[in-house]
């Protein structure tokens, strides 16, 4: 037999939508504290001077001289170092704050 109202054999009682949006609500606080651009930025400009770096110590004094003497590749470097330092600590001094709870209105 069918029912009249149109609605499947599945009964939410409210109680159980309210725990998951309660669940749903924390994956997306901690997947937005995950992919913070902050950390994405920092991290790379940390990896990419790291590489820079390296490569404006270990470069010849040819290679310094096509730069009219300046080692080029060692101050970008240590510039991209600074900048994604600057990133990360500004996420660990003022983290993401969590999404504030829904307030329900009362019926």
């Amino acid at each position: 037999m069918t029912d009249d109202s149109g609605q499947s054999g599945f009964h939410y009682s409210e109680q159980d939508v309210q725990r998951e949006v309660t669940e749903l609500e924390g994956r997306s606080a901690t997947a937005a504290r995950i992919f913070d651009l902050r950390r994405i930025i920092g991290g790379l400009f940390v990896l990419y001077g790291i590489i820079v770096t390296i490569t404006g110590i270990t470069d010849s004094q040819a290679e310094i001289d096509k730069a009219q003497g300046i080692n080029i590749n060692l101050w970008t470097g240590i510039g991209m170092l600074l900048l994604g330092v600057f990133f990360l600590a500004w996420l660990w001094l003022r983290p993401t704050p969590p999404v504030p709870p829904v307030e329900e209105a009362d019926d």
